[in-house]
């Protein structure tokens, strides 16, 4: 039964990675200044050039799980995106007792995600993806 499944299972869990990446680096695109205000915040050094080093990594690697394109390299790329900005944004262990709960939650959403990206780069983008087709031709030649 799961045989069946692997590819639609494949692109669905793509889909919903993506949907957690590509939206949030539109929003850093549209609304930059804030988004280098909020990372000034944070303490980070050149927050201009985190916040654009920021939306590449979500619309590009977004971009790449909805297609299938380049999928375990965006994986691994959204995956340590990802545990960064876990450790900086989301240390619940760094708050007041009352802002601990969500910021703990988001944490563990983000370990979580980090998780599933790490899988989808272990097990490649399934057979409904660009990758499947360039791998396809290869072997075709």
């Amino acid at each position: 039964m799961f045989d069946a499944l692997k590819n639609p299972l494949a692109l669905v869990g793509r889909l919903l990675l993506a949907s957690l990446f590509l939206p949030a680096g539109i929003v850093k695109l549209t609304g930059f200044a804030g988004t280098v205000a909020y990372i000034s915040s944070a303490g980070l050094p050149m927050p201009a050039l985190a916040a654009a080093a920021a939306l590449i990594v979500e619309i590009g690697g977004g971009a790449a799980l909805i297609a299938g394109a380049g999928t375990r390299i965006a994986a691994l790329v959204l995956a340590l995106f990802t545990l960064v900005a876990s450790f900086v944004f989301h240390a619940y262990w760094a708050v007041p007792a009352d802002q601990q709960y969500v910021t703990q939650l988001l944490f563990f959403k983000n370990i979580a995600v980090a998780g599933g990206l790490l899988t989808l780069a272990a097990w490649g983008a399934g057979a409904w993806s660009i990758d499947a087709r360039i791998a396809t031709n290869s072997q075709r030649r």
